[in-house]
């Protein structure tokens, strides 16, 4: 939006909770006369306060305000408290979300929410078809309980014997819930260790770089709706192997993009990562067409519709 020659103001950059939602209620009121339109992401859990709060700052002041509906857990959560999650989505002119599956779940509470795919810039991820898979596996997530880190060590034993030379790279930031330690620790109990590298989170601009050292890509979360790193994957052109979970099965498709198993089964997605590596056939067509489906994300046809979308809603204040 900027570089269309739009103004933006972003909040926040606190970690500590308290004081990011003290910096998002200042910054809303100091800056009231500075912008036109309010734009927030709502996710489950404790953040969906900062929502809740923010919007309702917002409507106080009398500002247009735009919802972007983000998790796969949202949909439990408005379960556990639906008068909230309706209250909230009723601040809003206009209510999003980059996937199609919580755009289902979520109708019940607002009935006209808009799908708005998660963009990325195309040209910044190298594509290079998988014709012959070796056996690196690249995962690419906060390690959280959420993602189930645990499940990659556990399928890696299924998979040792017929490949050794098997290497996995896990990347990601730590969530603090224990999730990182409790995965380095399973890997030793198990002997794998050599066969690991944990790499802390990297930088936007090197995760290609990063992905591209693998040919297969795992996502092994429970709960997930259509993350970014999936997308990433398939435009660098790596294999998809991914849990079906959340908006999962409406992001990818089983053998025409990826393949899909069950979550938390460390077998199946073994048998799946094992498919890959022995046959190439299969491994061009995901590697392709996942190239393929993630050129549809790209900011050229994204960025239009955002754009649109804001000049629209700009008509309300």
């Amino acid at each position: 939006l900027q570089s269309l020659g739009w103004s933006v103001i972003k909040i926040s950059y606190e970690t500590n909770r308290v004081k990011r939602l003290l910096n998002i209620i200042g910054t809303i009121l100091k800056e009231r006369n500075k912008f036109d339109i309010a734009y927030i992401n709502v996710y489950s859990g404790s953040a969906f306060v900062w929502s809740e709060v923010s919007a309702w700052v917002v409507s106080k002041i009398k500002k247009p305000l735009v919802l972007t509906l983000r998790g796969g857990g949202l949909p439990d959560f408005a379960k556990r408290w639906p008068g909230r999650v309706r209250r909230l989505l009723q601040y809003a002119e206009v209510v999003t979300t980059p996937s199609h599956y919580l755009q289902k779940e979520m109708a019940q509470y607002r009935k006209d929410i808009c799908m708005l795919p998660n963009p990325l810039d195309i040209m910044n991820y190298p594509f290079r078809l998988r014709t012959k898979p070796r056996p690196h596996l690249i995962w690419l997530r906060a390690f959280h309980k959420l993602y189930n880190p645990m499940l990659v060590p556990r399928m890696v034993a299924y998979i040792v014997k017929d490949f050794p030379d098997i290497r996995l790279t896990m990347i990601g930031p730590d969530k603090g819930d224990g999730s990182l330690q409790a995965t380095k620790k399973l890997t030793e109990k198990l002997g794998l260790s050599e066969h690991f590298e944990f790499i802390d989170g990297v930088p936007k601009s090197e995760v290609p770089i990063w992905l591209n050292k693998g040919d297969i890509f795992i996502n092994t979360a429970n709960v997930d709706n259509t993350p970014v790193s999936v997308i990433e994957a398939m435009a660098c052109g790596l294999c998809v192997i991914s849990t079906k979970v959340g908006g999962i099965p409406y992001l990818l498709e089983h053998e025409v993009d990826s393949l899909l198993v069950a979550p938390d089964n460390p077998e199946d997605m073994a048998s799946a990562v094992k498919k890959v590596l022995t046959d190439p056939a299969l491994a061009v067509r995901l590697s392709k067409n996942a190239r393929h489906k993630a050129e549809s994300f790209d900011w050229k046809y994204i960025l239009p519709k955002w754009e649109k979308l804001f000049l629209e809603v700009s008509n309300y204040g």
